[in-house]
């Protein structure tokens, strides 16, 4: 029996009430609880007078006798059966028989059967007429509390009409909406009419577009038209707690659905922490709360510390980063606070703290609306109101306004902080006069036309132009840092970010003041920035198949080809920015960021290989065949890519004997896969919203620029056996197979093998890579100085050499330091290549294209100077000068005529 549930009693605050009351059920708990919540409460005090034996038989089953409510034919039926729910409810929560969520959906559920009974009763008349189909369109939103199931004793049900109108013609439509207008207007009157027997629910339809000058019931079409260009953020927050709870549900989901772009931003959004504090001091000033936490009349809903600042606080959250974390949608204000907690984004002190006063606060408030089933949230005023509110509570008045007080300024202590603007403090104040020239401009920069984003920026400029005027060069990271900002075209979400999150700050900072390249990168992709607090951007770097895999996830989230596209772009920046600054503050060296940029380019041909095969595959068939496979030349082949590296690939197919796909469009099998090729190219390449990815060079494919871009597994063994020249064989000591079919990739590698182990005329090799160095040299003579790829003794000398060994050895090793393992002299080449590479890496970071680091300046230099250990720009040239002679001693000394012998 639920009486036996029974933990906790009020104190009757007036005996004789409770006297009148409590003998009219069985001795024991029950009584007990009847007896305080009459003594206190004047209005169960009339309900469970009045309805002895049907809560008494009630409180057995509960949960069958709230179902069995019959919400009959009339208005007094209706208001008969919210009463009972009403008084069971309240006696199940008193006692503590049941917890807080359970209360409020016990109050919410009821509200959903009261609307949908309430419209059932207005539309059928009309549906049995003829004057509406049986599926009208019409569906109803319930919002704030109700729609997140947190309903209270005496809330207001905030509900949105809306019907439908897709698919209907504007005068077919016009004249629906007319007829439920006027049914929505009557199933309301059914709720909140104020009879003999009460009322059911007040409610509440102003959340609704518009609603000064929009109808009661508005059309789904115009409402997501309305949001999309006129939304604001709160009604962002609003749709939050929004769910479908009468009518058309499967419209209504639709909708929601339709509108999830809109309330769920696919960036970090923290601008919405300003919109939202602007929206509790208009309610404090309106309400005159804006006091300082005093007791007596404090509103435990509007006032510091209650529950709509609680719930601010976790929505606000929820907005900001709800967007990229869809396990963070929760509607409920506690579910989202612990979801939020899981995701690193509320520390697990503050999530338990608020908690815990929110559901102290809602019990109060809960208390407080029982007593005369009044719409009030403010404590009371007086002693005696106190004395009363503290035996409802089962508690001593001093326990429970030390408690009260404790939970109101724990609450706003941890909440206000939260949304009051911080100021973002330099490394001391800029002179006066510092970048007057240049700062003057920014106030026409697009980043600073708007007011809000020009209030936001002055906020922050003080701490920008300190640290800026303390670098180095100040001159140069001013223009750098000018560059940025010009180069924003919006500028309130950037700004509210870098507000919100001060070490930001620092870090624009340091990358303007020192990689010009990223900080221009920056500029043209500021959404980049959302990663770095994004909980993993520090975190251990996960690797090729997790990337694919978290690649994978994110594509899916997408209901289309052009935005999984873009979603790749987004992803992809976010990881490449991560490589660059982990290597510009030294979390990481040249080779591992090198071999991070790798892994990063393979999980994104990995990842959209499947994306583009699909879309291709629903137009012209699946792949004929055993498919194709996608083979990475080069230095993506070899595991080792910079921050402006290209890939280098070919694309290799077995169509197993057939002659065409099968599919709306068939192709012939070579049309198919070459128009494949280009589809790939172009999800890799093509300049989209979110940028492009990578360019594409597939000249490494049989017959170079001459040979079509895709080509059979038959043909391109036939060639590699038969017509390939010595630098196609040398390629493909690195080639590697990255996505596509399984088994054609181990028979390319398999075959990869085979053609390298074979016996070779070692002093052809070697002719042949003499004169195609001669040819690199002409063309591509290099700079000496801080070139680190081009001329005699550089990278991409290094590189042929060590393919050449790794050829002439029969190996199938893909880097440099496996191709030249047991080669004579091989530590000072590699010693030197890693130095080359080191130079190589941090130019491609810091912007550097020429031979002299002067161009970049001392800070940028800095960078290259500390990753290769050497002290001053003249002595990197001279040593890399000094390090290339003597590789190129060892290369030309191991090309001459029977030069092996020497190896």
């Amino acid at each position: 029996m639920t009486t036996a549930a029974i933990t906790r009693w009020p104190t009757p605050f007036e005996r004789e009430r409770a006297a009148e009351v409590a003998p009219l059920y069985p001795a024991g708990p029950l009584r007990d609880l009847v007896g305080g919540a009459a003594g206190c409460s004047p209005y169960l005090h009339g309900i469970l007078g009045a309805e002895p034996d049907w809560i008494a038989q009630a409180m057995d089953a509960p949960d069958a006798a709230l179902a069995a409510l019959s919400l009959g034919e009339t208005q007094e039926e209706m208001r008969r059966a919210k009463r009972r729910m009403a008084a069971l409810v309240a006696l199940l929560d008193l006692g503590g028989v049941w917890d807080l969520p359970r209360v409020t959906a016990a109050l919410t559920d009821f509200a959903d059967r009261a609307v949908e009974r309430a419209i059932a009763a207005e539309l059928a008349p009309l549906e049995a007429r003829g004057k509406l189909p049986a599926e009208t369109g019409l569906f109803v939103l319930a919002m704030g509390k109700m729609g997140a199931h947190e309903l209270n004793y005496s809330s207001d049900i905030d509900l949105i009409c809306m019907m439908d109108d897709h698919g209907l013609e504007a005068s077919e439509a016009g004249t629906r909406r007319s007829l439920l207008i006027r049914a929505v207007r009557a199933a309301m009157r059914r709720l909140s009419d104020v009879t003999q027997g009460g009322y059911v629910f007040r409610t509440d339809l102003r959340l609704r577009p518009d609603a000064a000058v929009t109808p009661i019931v508005v059309t789904t079409r115009f409402a997501e038209t309305y949001y999309e260009a006129l939304g604001r953020t709160w009604e962002r927050a609003a749709f939050i707690k929004a769910r479908a709870a009468a009518g058309d549900r499967d419209a209504g989901a639709r909708f929601l659905a339709a509108l999830r772009p809109f309330v769920w931003r696919r960036y970090l959004d923290f601008a919405a922490i300003e919109d939202a504090h602007d929206i509790l001091l208009k309610i404090r000033s309106h309400h005159g709360l804006s006091g300082p936490i005093t007791l007596p009349g404090h509103d435990m809903k509007l006032g510091r510390g209650g529950i709509r600042e609680i719930e601010f606080f976790v929505q606000t959250r929820q907005l900001i980063s709800g967007g990229r974390d869809a396990r963070l949608r929760a509607r409920g204000t506690q579910e989202a606070l612990a979801a939020l907690e899981a995701a690193d984004w509320v520390p697990r002190d503050v999530s338990q703290t608020l908690s815990a006063a929110y559901t102290r606060h809602r019990e109060v408030e809960h208390r407080l609306q029982m007593l005369r089933d009044a719409q009030t949230h403010a404590l009371p005023q007086t002693d005696h109101g106190f004395d009363r509110l503290a035996a409802f509570m089962g508690t001593e008045r001093a326990t429970l306004e030390a408690r009260l007080r404790e939970d109101l300024e724990a609450s706003h202590a941890l909440c206000e902080p939260f949304f009051a603007p911080k100021p973002v403090t330099g490394r001391g104040a800029a002179t006066a006069a510092f970048g007057d020239e240049i700062t003057q401009r920014w106030l026409s920069y697009p980043a600073l036309r708007s007011p809000r984003a020009a209030r936001l920026f002055e906020r922050l400029r003080p701490a920008i132009l300190s640290r800026l005027e303390a670098a180095r060069e100040p001159a140069r990271a001013l223009g750098h840092f000018d560059a940025f900002l010009a180069g924003l075209p919006a500028g309130v979400q950037v700004f509210s970010l870098f507000e919100a999150n001060p070490q930001l700050v620092e870090l624009l900072t340091d990358i303007v003041t020192t990689a010009p390249a990223l900080a221009e990168y920056l500029g043209r992709n500021a959404a980049v920035l959302d990663a770095v607090i994004g909980g993993s951007f520090f975190s251990p770097w996960p690797g090729v198949a997790a990337l694919t895999e978290t690649l994978a996830d994110r594509l899916g989230r997408e209901d289309d080809y052009e935005a999984r596209l873009d979603a790749a772009r987004s992803w992809a920046k976010e990881m490449h920015f991560r490589i660059g600054v982990h290597h510009l503050r030294g979390l990481i060296g040249a080779e591992e960021a090198g071999r991070q940029y790798a892994d990063l380019a393979e999980a994104v041909v990995a990842g959209l290989w499947p994306v583009v095969t699909a879309d291709f595959a629903r137009k012209h068939g699946p792949e004929p065949g055993q498919g194709a496979a996608v083979v990475a030349m080069g230095s993506l082949g070899a595991g080792r890519l910079h921050a402006a590296s290209d890939l280098d690939l070919i694309l290799i197919y077995d169509a197993a004997g057939e002659e065409s796909s099968a599919g709306p469009r068939p192709l012939t099998v070579r049309s198919y896969f070459a128009r494949l090729t280009q589809a790939l190219i172009t999800a890799l390449s093509a300049p989209m919203a979110q940028g492009r990815l990578y360019e594409v060079d597939m000249r490494l494919r049989p017959s170079g620029r001459n040979g079509p871009v895709a080509v059979s597994v038959a043909s391109w063994e036939r060639y590699q056996r038969e017509e390939a020249w010595t630098w196609e064989h040398l390629a493909l000591t690195r080639a590697r197979g990255v996505a596509g079919s399984a088994a054609l990739r181990e028979r390319i590698e398999a075959f990869r093998c085979a053609l390298l182990a074979a016996p070779k005329n070692a002093e052809k090799v070697r002719t042949d890579v003499a004169d195609m160095r001669a040819r690199i040299f002409a063309a591509r003579p290099g700079a000496g100085g801080l070139t680190a790829k081009d001329g005699p003794g550089r990278l991409q000398d290094l590189e042929l050499f060590a393919q050449m060994q790794a050829l002439l050895a029969g190996r199938d090793a893909r880097g440099v330091a496996d191709q030249l393992t047991g080669v004579a002299g091989a530590p000072a080449l590699l010693a030197h290549g890693s130095q080359l590479w080191r130079v190589r890496t941090g130019a491609a970071l810091i912007g550097l294209r020429g031979a002299d680091g002067a161009a970049v300046g001392r800070t940028a230099m800095a960078l290259i100077l500390r990753s290769t250990g050497t002290e001053s720009e003249a002595a990197l040239i001279a040593d890399l000068a000094a390090g290339a002679e003597a590789a190129v001693a060892r290369i030309e000394a191991a090309l001459a005529p029977n030069g092996g012998a020497a190896t």
